[in-house]
């Protein structure tokens, strides 16, 4: 590796333009691999729940980003945002829960389905084979390679991944329209989609995990040609695109897939399988291609978060909020490869504990591993989204070429829609079961997780308790080497 330099302001290159801004934010929030968990946690229920979220938390949410994304455009946006408003202790603890979700996501989630794909429909490597590790190895570090190369080419990769996730779920949609015209549909009934409490807690997380992200951009804002225009066109644009690639499925695979068959873990390749009998003898050919594919667009969803969240956290570095050797952009290549090398190391280490730590089935590991990717994303809202407000009174000579709608009142209603929906998922996710056993909801703990509560909780307050220690270490390292020297990201430089 050549030389890094010591300062992450290196004249970054400006390459990101709002064409590519909206195939990136695409790429990391929408996440097919969250399709079929939906799915399966609220069945027909799931559409409404899924608008009722759309509507009072996505829309409030976007609102918030796309300000703060504006007005703020510093490399490495959320941390800034944070830091400007509480402080650097607030903003070191909001940047580790936010980018630790991706590599534990990238190690846990995405790299156990893209095996399991891989497993079932290309060929058989058998859970806990040298295979089985080395697929999920090699599939975390073309990740990080991704993440490595200069986004300058990186955003042809985006871009096309983007291309080839939308394609996928067109194609799905029109096989299920063929499927339908020849075989009738035969998923939930219609009063399967009457909303109830307890659907409502179990798809509340993924969804709100589902519609999270569009911050991830702004780990890059100094990247983009014109971020104070294009974030606030990106977010609208790709929050709509998203919000439909991911309710339209969900309806199709509930239509044509019945309810109980649908597994977090499989549930949109085994609809695909299902909907692929309309094809004929071409209907294994086409089912090896399309799981490739799928596990292409989860490689690529993971490598997307990689982009943004390793930025953000490598500003976190170089402002000293975390080490400083962190705080580093190659100097040739435009990225911050020691976080994006820091990223690759959790995501393996996370991986082969998972692996070989837990026990229970493929599915069983795949709900837990994302109930703690959910964790640490949605805590590190409850600090990152009430900056909006606060940035309102601390800095209000700032320009913001975007402004929340609705004046005061506006502002006050998105952010309390926000944080109250944030507040719950992550009660939720944290601790499963117990408002429903408040409020007289039947829940078989072992029954849902295939998992004992015990080590439920092991894994996912245990993740919580070494992040935030973590974070407070990295906060603290400056003063614990006795380095007092102005952090080089320190200046605030919001209005340009």
């Amino acid at each position: 590796m050549s030389k890094q330099t010591t300062d992450a302001n290196i004249g970054l290159t400006k390459s990101l333009g709002r064409l590519d801004l909206i195939f990136f934010t695409i790429a990391a929030t929408l996440s097919i691999d969250t399709i079929g968990a939906i799915a399966a946690g609220g069945g027909g229920q799931s559409l409404i729940w899924g608008v009722v979220v759309a509507v009072t938390f996505l829309v409030p949410y976007a609102f918030i980003t796309a300000e703060l994304g504006s007005a703020f455009p510093q490399e490495g946006g959320p941390y800034f945002w944070v830091k400007f408003a509480f402080g650097r202790f607030a903003a070191a603890i909001a940047t580790m829960l936010w980018w630790v979700t991706n590599p534990v996501w990238l190690g846990g989630s995405l790299a156990f389905l893209a095996a399991t794909t891989w497993e079932t429909y290309i060929h058989p490597m058998g859970a806990g084979s040298f295979g089985d590790y080395a697929f999920k190895l090699i599939f975390i570090w073309l990740g990080i390679l991704a993440a490595v190369v200069s986004i300058r080419l990186g955003k042809y990769f985006l871009n096309v991944g983007t291309v080839i996730k939308l394609g996928l779920v067109g194609f799905f949609l029109l096989s299920v329209v063929i499927y339908a015209a020849t075989h009738g549909l035969h998923g939930a009934a219609a009063g399967d989609y009457k909303p109830t409490l307890a659907s409502f807690l179990a798809v509340t997380p993924l969804m709100l995990f589902a519609f999270s992200g569009y911050e991830a951009e702004n780990g890059a804002a100094e990247e983009m040609r014109d971020p104070q225009k294009d974030v606030p066109v990106s977010v609208a644009v790709s929050g709509s695109i998203s919000t439909l690639a991911y309710l339209v499925p969900v309806v199709a695979l509930i239509m044509v897939v019945p309810v109980d068959s649908v597994t977090g873990a499989g549930g949109f390749m085994s609809a695909i399988q299902t909907v692929f009998s309309v094809y004929g003898g071409a209907q294994h050919t086409m089912l090896d291609i399309i799981a490739v594919l799928f596990i292409f667009t989860l490689l690529h969803q993971g490598a997307a978060w990689m982009i943004g969240s390793d930025r953000v956290q490598a500003m976190a570095g170089a402002d000293g909020s975390f080490p400083r050797y962190f705080g580093t952009f190659h100097p040739k290549l435009e990225t911050p490869v020691r976080v994006n090398l820091l990223s690759g190391v959790i995501a393996s280490v996370f991986c082969v504990l998972a692996t070989r730590l837990i026990s229970g089935t493929t599915g069983a590991i795949f709900a837990v591993v994302l109930t703690i990717a959910i964790t640490t994303l949605l805590l590190s809202y409850l600090i990152i989204l009430p900056a909006v407000w606060r940035l309102r009174r601390t800095h209000p000579d700032v320009v913001r070429p975007f402004r929340i709608p609705g004046a005061r009142a506006g502002l006050y209603l998105s952010v309390g829609l926000a944080f109250v929906w944030v507040a719950f998922g992550s009660f939720v996710a944290v601790f499963p079961g117990v408002l429903e056993h408040l409020l007289g909801v039947d829940y078989d703990f072992e029954d849902t997780w295939s998992v004992s509560r015990l080590t439920f909780e092991t894994f996912t307050i245990g993740t919580l308790v070494v992040v935030i220690g973590i974070a407070v270490l990295g906060y603290a390292w400056r003063s614990l080497r006795g380095d007092s020297s102005q952090a080089p990201a320190d200046a605030m430089t919001s209005e340009r």
